[in-house]
């Protein structure tokens, strides 16, 4: 039984892996309509392609790549100092985001708590509270997203 399930199992890797070839026609109908079949009619002309390179999935280790991946001799260079403040700048607007980010969350988070401690006359059904409050919740959420994303922006800074 499991040398029959092997069998099957082999044979359908080896045509799945095997390469597919078909024959495809030109055709030119009624008003010059142009379509393409792989089933011949009058009138069809047979198209010869040249086949879809393989790809090889194991990477080449040839000195062509590793030549083509080195900086141009032209490509601008930056010094170490302006790159420098250039990353001291970059850190300064994060970190100053991050501060307005953390003070938007807590004014976020104040109001969610001011609108779960009020309840309307007209909110019988507990759904309808949480309808009201959801939109507070989702900005709490959004605001706490925002300092994780400027946090591992600050991390990448050199």
């Amino acid at each position: 039984m499991q040398t029959r399930i092997l069998l099957i199992a082999g044979s359908l890797l080896w045509l799945a892996a095997s390469p597919v070839y078909a024959d495809i026609y030109k055709c030119i109908g009624e008003g010059g309509r142009i379509t393409y079949s792989n089933v011949t009619k009058r009138g069809c002309t047979r198209l010869h392609l040249d086949p879809l390179p393989t790809v090889s999935s194991t990477p080449s280790s040839s000195p062509k790549t590793t030549a083509s991946t080195s900086t141009p001799s032209s490509f601008p260079r930056v010094e170490n100092d302006a790159q420098k403040a250039r990353d001291n700048d970059r850190r300064r607007i994060l970190e100053g985001e991050l501060a307005a980010e953390q003070q938007s969350l807590d004014e976020a988070k104040q109001a969610l708590a001011a609108q779960e401690a009020i309840r309307n006359g007209n909110e019988r059904n507990y759904q309808k509270v949480l309808d009201r409050i959801q939109p507070f919740k989702d900005k709490v959420s959004l605001h706490e997203r925002n300092i994780e994303s400027i946090e591992s922006e600050l991390k990448r800074v050199r």
